[in-house]
């Protein structure tokens, strides 16, 4: 029997004379190797460690949460992990003078549609993402040093004013991304697009085809009004917050007193379509009715995509509830929670409620700030796609080897 105390073993069927497999030597040269790793990993670290002179406080505070957090002084304070330690990306917007038929898809055929219309109702967000684009720092004139590519087009308020028709709408968008050397460099991944509607990007009827691999920003990933395909993917798109009338988000800590929750009366709810407009105008005017309510949001839907599901955590804000138990035992269950309960997530909801106002980059947190932290994951160092090849010197070709600056509109489309 083996002993328990068995010592090793040299491997082979004959003994033979071995030296140390360690010998002092061996013991100070590993030593010696640790430390000039380590003193050359600091060095390269200090040496390529981005300057960051030029930006806010708010974007040079890391914080190690997994979730947002918005500081006291209303600071909004991004997770650094899969982020980064600060905002820094360049977004070149298209001007409707440089794309032929982009005025088209922001003011109709006719150039007659004004923006300003285009503000209110459910598609407002095409125009407030791209006013703020044209202001931001963020926003870069040279498209050799983009990160990403902004398309702005306003192409659910054009269609709903009869600006444009769907065939009309899907012959432009193919006309205007053939005019774009960049989007065929990439096979549009880093161009962004706003479908702000539950069509999603449907409105443009070849999108599967043409944009299938591009940024699509929508407040509505959960449904795409009875099509089959959805046009959300999880993993490239981001579901932004819908509008929300700027007369409604005026910022001040002494916006809101609510009252204490014993002497509220009221349960309001929207079913959707299940209520038709008539019940979401019966909402707003509630809303109107009592400016002085903060609610808990319960969630019917169970397919829903919300904002910014990176870093906020829903089930300290809202509740989720099975549509297919809508009843009785829904309303037993909400007047069980106690009181405490709800203020606390009525406390934590007022912490992120900002991330849902569009304000200027002025404001230490909105939510065009949390879609450029968002948009800041998208970025990629290297693009190309099906059509774009590159060669020994670095340089970028199409199929006919003709060099990326000499590519000229109309191009076929990746």
């Amino acid at each position: 029997m083996g002993s328990i105390n068995n010592k090793a073993r040299p491997f082979g069927g004959q003994h033979h004379h071995q030296q140390p497999l360690c010998t002092r030597t061996h013991q100070i040269g590993a030593l010696l190797l640790v430390a000039a790793t380590f003193f050359f990993t600091s060095l390269f670290d200090r040496s390529f460690r981005p300057c960051a002179s030029h930006f806010s406080t708010v974007d040079l505070i890391p914080t190690s949460r997994s979730s947002v957090h918005v500081s006291d002084g209303r600071d909004l304070l991004w997770p650094h992990r899969g982020y980064g330690p600060h905002l820094d990306l360049k977004i070149y917007v298209y001007d409707d003078r440089e794309i032929d038929g982009l005025k088209a898809l922001m003011r109709g055929r006719d150039g007659t549609i004004d923006s300003s219309t285009c503000l209110k109702g459910q598609w407002g967000t095409q125009v407030k993402i791209h006013r703020l684009l044209l202001k931001s720092r963020f926003r870069t004139q040279k498209k050799g040093e983009a990160d990403l590519f902004f398309v702005p087009a306003y192409t659910k308020c054009v269609r709903m004013m009869g600006g444009l028709n769907d065939k009309e709408i899907n012959q432009t968008y193919v006309k205007v991304l053939s005019q774009m050397p960049y989007f065929r460099r990439s096979g549009g991944r880093d161009h962004i697009f706003v479908f702000p509607s539950g069509a999603g990007a449907h409105l443009f009827r070849s999108w599967v085809t043409y944009i299938n691999r591009s940024i699509i920003l929508t407040p509505e990933g959960d449904r795409t009004d009875k099509k089959d395909t959805s046009a959300f993917n999880t993993w490239k798109d981001i579901i932004i917050p819908g509008n929300v009338e700027d007369g409604m988000t005026t910022n001040g800590a002494t916006l809101v007193h609510p009252l204490p929750l014993s002497k509220r009366k009221f349960l309001a709810n929207y079913l959707g379509r299940a209520q038709g407009k008539v019940g979401r105008l019966k909402l707003i005017e509630l809303s109107k009715q009592f400016p002085d309510k903060e609610c808990v949001p319960v969630i019917l839907s169970d397919q829903v995509e919300l904002p910014f599901q990176n870093v906020v955590d829903y089930t300290q804000i809202s509740i989720k509830w099975p549509s297919t138990r809508i009843g009785p035992e829904l309303l037993q269950y909400l007047e069980s929670i106690p009181d405490e309960n709800i203020e606390g997530m009525i406390s934590r909801g007022r912490q992120v409620r900002c991330l849902w106002a569009y304000a200027s980059e002025s404001a230490s947190c909105s939510a065009m700030h949390a879609i450029l932290w968002e948009l800041q994951r998208k970025v990629r160092l290297f693009h190309q796609s099906t059509e774009t090849f590159w060669l020994h010197n670095g340089s970028v070709v199409n199929r006919n080897l003709v060099q990326f600056s000499d590519w000229r509109p109309p191009m076929p489309l990746p």
